[in-house]
């Protein structure tokens, strides 16, 4: 049986996996980097996603790489949440930024607390 933690590492790190991925798949993703001004770090943002997604997975095994993927994507999010305030989108699109980064910063405190 896997416990909470393993569960919640393994929602996140897929979904940047996905979210990752998405930008190099979808028009759309790319366009809301346009959207928000910020094409020319496009690339880079999704890749942060990707290796963060894999950081999770990893750091189930090696905790190190979990605490160093968890605070980055919480830190991620946090821009990410910053912008979404900053083009005044609704709460409710932002939403899922709030949630990884929230997501992701309980990841960063249970495992530094071990």
């Amino acid at each position: 049986m896997i416990d909470l933690l393993s569960f919640w590492v393994l929602l996140s790190g897929i979904s940047f996996i996905g979210y990752g991925i998405s930008y190099f798949t979808s028009k759309n993703m790319k366009a809301e980097f346009q959207r928000f001004g910020l094409e020319k770090i496009g690339t880079l943002t999704a890749t942060l996603e990707l290796l963060g997604g894999l950081g999770l997975l990893v750091g189930l095994k090696v905790q190190v790489i979990l605490l160093i993927s968890a605070g980055g994507l919480s830190l991620l999010m946090l821009i990410g949440v910053l912008v979404r305030i900053r083009v005044k989108d609704s709460f409710w699109v932002t939403i899922p930024a709030l949630f990884f980064m929230a997501l992701n910063a309980y990841i960063f405190y249970i495992t530094i607390s071990k």
